[in-house]
């Protein structure tokens, strides 16, 4: 697994689509920092030169941050797949493909997301008007992101280890994580069990999360962690099971 695991991180780390999706996010976070706080200065009744604003259009944004997750999945799930008949047939292992591409690409999404994070405090702290707490509060409120955002990491690439289509799997992910909360709500209206499910649905909570955030309360909470647990194991369950038999082209 070990020389398998450096192939793929030389093959990664030549993706230079990669590179640039990474430095471009890290220009927004600066970009939209930079904006806030030159509005700041130049108009002294410009209400959003804060750091909670800051923060908050990130907390916000976590359609993006799983955009971010797909392109990077993208790079040893996407064409390079088309060599997998190969690779198989030279003796690694099917487990050995999954765990390898799945560990290579989440250490660069995680390293990235880090710096992104670090990147986004250091702007905040030192450009726009900081209150007492806020760091502590946006930390609380990333800690509930993780299980959600890492569960969407997981299904993505399961999803393309199964070939499935790209426009599928943005239509999956924007249906579970976007919409699956109004959709039982409506439901619920009808049959009262659902609103329980309503009540765990990744967009309840994430919203919830932001209002937390945004009223100074967010709090580290185990719906976040229940939810994000339980799909984050699907999708590894699905993966391996599927994958193992899926045929290679």
């Amino acid at each position: 697994m070990i020389n398998y695991l450096k192939s793929e991180q030389y093959r990664m780390l030549r993706k230079k689509s990669l590179h640039l999706t990474s430095l471009v996010c890290l220009l927004l976070i600066s970009a939209a920092g930079a904006v806030l706080a030159y509005f700041g200065k130049t108009d002294p009744t410009f209400p959003y030169a804060t750091s909670n604003f800051y923060y908050s259009n990130v907390l916000g944004g976590a359609g993006l941050i799983i955009l971010v997750a797909f392109i990077v999945n993208f790079s040893l799930t996407g064409k390079d797949t088309t060599v997998l008949k190969n690779t198989i047939s030279f003796g690694i292992k099917r487990k050995t493909v999954y765990w390898s591409k799945l560990i290579l690409t989440f250490i660069y999404f995680l390293v990235l997301c880090i710096i992104g994070l670090s990147l986004l405090i250091g702007i905040g702290e030192t450009f726009l008007a900081s209150e007492s707490g806020s760091i502590s509060n946006l930390l609380a409120a990333v800690a509930n992101m993780v299980p959600i955002i890492l569960s969407a990491f997981l299904l993505i690439h399961t999803l393309k280890l199964l070939n499935m289509g790209d426009v599928y799997i943005l239509v999956i992910l924007l249906g579970i994580y976007g919409f699956a909360g109004n959709l039982l709500w409506v439901v619920a209206k009808k049959f009262p069990f659902f609103k329980k499910l309503y009540e765990y649905a990744p967009d309840t909570l994430m919203g919830r999360n932001l209002m937390g955030f945004m009223d100074k309360t967010a709090q580290i909470g185990y719906p976040y962690f229940l939810t994000g647990g339980l799909l984050a194991a699907a999708a590894i369950v699905i993966g391996i099971i599927q994958f193992s038999k899926k045929p290679i082209d």
